[in-house]
């Protein structure tokens, strides 16, 4: 704790929220005195949290009574000296300090999605290599919006208007919010996130940021926090950042676009290219995992019934894991770059995805490639988006059937894991599924 406390008093520190993830990437936690927080070296927090889904719900306990003691017990929550950053907008010196879960016996939690991924990236350091990944995070601005069964609405800018009609790459477009934006540059600045650039997407007020490359786990909490901190810029502007997958109708999903790479730790070369610059085997076979295995855990990249959505016709996304040189209609792309710097681009995975479960599963798929030696299909030429070999499934039903027979990706990241995150998926659709939504009042009410 000596770092933390050091840390703590330096920022002149008064109150920490003390923060773990839950499988839908919620923060949940607790909110203490500094004075309390140092005293007591973490905290203590129901495992069932781990369990509760986006409405507030649990798992039904007479089916998935084996993922949890039944007396509901405590799991140890221990600061990370590596992630801890400060809360800019609160009204005192505050800090959000992220902790990794463990049992009793000091044995990590293994529905912990912070511990899912440090479970994969062990996989890679016993092969002395170090994943390098890019999110890019793409997100809507909107006007406030209290009743949830009425559309959103674009936002009105300084020029006193509201956005109208598409406007990818817009310069102006995106100065109409500079004032929310400075906020949240100078709020990230504080808080040590790596941000690179700020794109205007192709959805009316959508926009995209992307994250300088580097360590996953890292990254992961910076996307945890990132998020929070949109959030707050909007709300003290008077709008609303949606993290949401599809929030508007007839406009483009959003996404967390994935760039990774794979980098010797001995030699520092990147393991994706040859010597003479070529495409390495293990980048191939890189590739043929996350073909081979992200139908199988599609829930992972897209958790939500809102998440499939996006990849309903004519959307923008695409709905298949055909890859390709510079093909953004390929679910899986390989920008143009230098051989130390060749990646691919993960466009499956929604805005909406745990950022730490999203990671751990598209740097498992393409290790599970490199580890059976899969070979991928042929590299995509033109347009994907109608190719139907390698589609995806279509409904978050089919999606969850298919992961729970993944026993490759369950034999790494547990059963545990594999089943509670089914359980949780399939609590919320079942809540969803309750509710009557206005197409149905709007066609059926007065027809059948």
């Amino acid at each position: 704790m000596n770092k933390i406390e050091s840390w703590l008093k330096e920022n002149k520190i008064t109150e920490v929220e003390c923060m773990v993830s839950d499988l839908t990437g919620i923060a949940r936690g607790k909110i203490a005195p500094t004075m309390k927080f140092i005293s007591e070296k973490g905290m203590r927090l129901p495992e069932s949290i781990l369990l509760q889904s986006v409405t507030g719900d649990y798992v039904e306990d007479d089916i998935y009574y084996d993922l949890l003691d039944p007396a509901d017990i405590d799991m140890i929550c221990k600061p990370d000296e590596t992630a801890m950053f400060t809360v800019p907008w609160a009204l005192e010196p505050t800090a959000q300090i992220i902790h990794d879960c463990f049992d009793k016996m000091g044995n990590p939690i293994e529905m912990s999605p912070r511990n899912v991924l440090k479970t994969v990236l062990k996989l890679y350091q016993k092969k002395g290599w170090k994943p390098i990944v890019a999110p890019e995070m793409e997100f809507y601005l909107t006007r406030r919006n209290e009743d949830p069964d009425l559309p959103l609405q674009p936002p009105i800018g300084r020029s006193g208007r509201q956005e109208t009609g598409r406007q990818s790459f817009s310069i102006d477009a995106a100065n109409e919010f500079d004032p929310l934006f400075e906020d949240m540059y100078d709020w990230c600045e504080a808080q040590g996130l790596d941000l690179d650039t700020l794109i205007h997407e192709e959805g009316t007020a959508q926009m995209e940021i992307n994250f300088r490359h580097g360590d996953p786990l890292h990254l992961a909490d910076q996307i945890q926090v990132f998020k929070r901190t949109m959030r707050e810029a909007a709300l003290k502007h008077d709008m609303t950042a949606t993290f949401m997958a599809k929030p508007i109708t007839n406009e483009p999903g959003s996404a967390m676009h994935l760039h990774q790479s794979i980098v010797d730790t001995k030699t520092g070369k990147n393991i994706f290219s040859n010597d003479d610059g070529s495409m390495s085997e293990l980048f191939l076979q890189h590739i043929g995992g996350l073909q081979r295995y992200i139908p199988e855990v599609l829930p992972l990249f897209a958790p939500n019934v809102n998440s499939f959505r996006r990849f309903l016709p004519d959307t923008s996304a695409p709905v298949n894991v055909e890859w390709g040189e510079e093909n953004r209609t390929a679910g899986l792309r390989v920008p143009d770059s230098n051989p130390q710097n060749r990646r691919v681009e993960n466009r499956l995975p929604g805005a909406d995805a745990n950022p730490y479960i999203a990671i751990a599963a598209s740097l498992l798929c393409g290790y599970l490639g490199m580890e059976n030696q899969i070979s991928p299909s042929a590299p995509v030429k033109g347009r994907a988006y109608e190719r139907r070999n390698l589609r995806l499934p279509l409904t978050i039903e089919s999606a969850l059937e298919r992961m729970e027979q993944c026993r490759d990706v369950e034999a790494v990241l547990g059963s545990k894991f594999c089943r509670g995150y089914v359980a949780v998926k399939r609590a919320e659709h079942e809540n969803y599924k309750r509710v009557i939504s206005s197409w149905e009042r709007e066609f059926l009410l007065l027809s059948v």
